[in-house]
């Protein structure tokens, strides 16, 4: 197995070296120029100019990028072009909102969405069945934002049960950090968990199929005993590699949580930096997440010998 991780972290230094290549091309290619926007409407040429100059815009693509490259190897990830501050810095700042968002969605979808797609399986082709993967297909055809604002309009407007938006560190309280995480949580998480939910019944139906399945029915076994025990177990790979693909999924839907809920977390630093057409932080945000979303893969990867002893690396 350590020869695979070796492998595969090697592999995953490429990948970050391509994502960066990538990204570094895209926001020198895309139209506006930052320090127009730093200048002002009444700016003139010579301002912009003079600007640009200071920024190192006016340097060549490959001088830029391989100055880039070579402060991020040093631990160095820009400064912001607006604030002046670090990027890492104002990462920093902002990782326990997201954190916080990203933990309290994965327990809701992972919670719900397993146990659903087990007794939909159990109960193929029931009326109960069918609800289920009805409430799967509405859950992940709905968009985020609009789930989001249904939420608040129940929950916030009309019983004013939760706070509309904002965010509380733990520091203040785990009530109050918990009270303004749960819608959130619950308009990012179901559609993370309906698209668990669907693989969970389809893995677990191929798995209710097989011949140990019918030879533990007829020793008498307790269906829910069969149902953990056997099937939920040996269909534990598709549903944890859902999992880990479905964390990009998880990515870009905070972004847009984190903006309907006024949530000071990295989504909604990535929208501000866009907006303002802020290079160095967009560029470190996409860094961070495609970083977190290989290594999490990596994990899932290696979580398979754990779940099916057959598999080996």
């Amino acid at each position: 197995m350590l020869s695979y991780i070796v492998r595969r972290l090697g592999a995953t230094v490429v990948v970050m070296a391509v994502v960066a290549f990538v990204v570094f091309s895209l926001l020198y290619l895309t139209p506006g120029d930052p320090a127009a926007v730093i200048a002002g409407d009444v700016a003139t040429s010579e301002d912009i100019a003079r600007i640009r100059q200071s920024l190192g815009l006016d340097q060549p693509f490959l001088v830029r990028f391989g100055s880039w490259v070579w402060a991020l190897l040093h631990g160095d990830m820009g400064t912001s072009i607006f604030n002046s501050l670090p990027v890492s810095k104002l990462i920093g700042q902002r990782v326990e909102p997201t954190l916080s968002l990203t933990i309290c969605t994965l327990i809701v979808a992972i919670l719900t969405s397993v146990p659903l797609g087990a007794i939909a399986a159990a109960r193929a082709e029931s009326k109960l069945d069918h609800a289920i993967m009805g409430f799967s297909v509405l859950g992940f055809s709905i968009p985020v934002f609009v789930l989001a604002y249904l939420l608040i309009l129940l929950f916030s407007l009309q019983l004013h049960w939760l706070p509309v938006q904002g965010y509380r560190p733990i520091s203040e309280g785990i009530w109050p950090w918990f009270k303004h995480l749960i819608l959130p949580s619950l308009a990012l998480g179901t559609v993370y968990a309906a698209l668990i939910a669907r693989i969970t019944r389809a893995s677990i139906l191929d798995v209710l199929s097989q011949d140990y399945i019918r030879t533990a029915q007829a020793k008498g076994l307790k269906e829910s005993d069969i149902m953990i025990h056997h099937a939920l177990k040996n269909a534990a790979v598709p549903i944890i590699t859902i999992i880990g693909i479905g964390i990009g999924l998880l990515i870009s839907g905070a972004v847009v949580t984190e903006t309907v809920f006024a949530i000071p977390g990295i989504g909604r630093l990535t929208v501000d930096a866009i907006l303002r057409r802020d290079y160095p932080i967009i560029q470190g945000v996409i860094l961070i997440f495609s970083a977190t979303y290989v290594m999490i893969n990596l994990f899932i990867d290696l979580s398979y010998v754990f779940f099916d002893p057959r598999i080996r690396y």
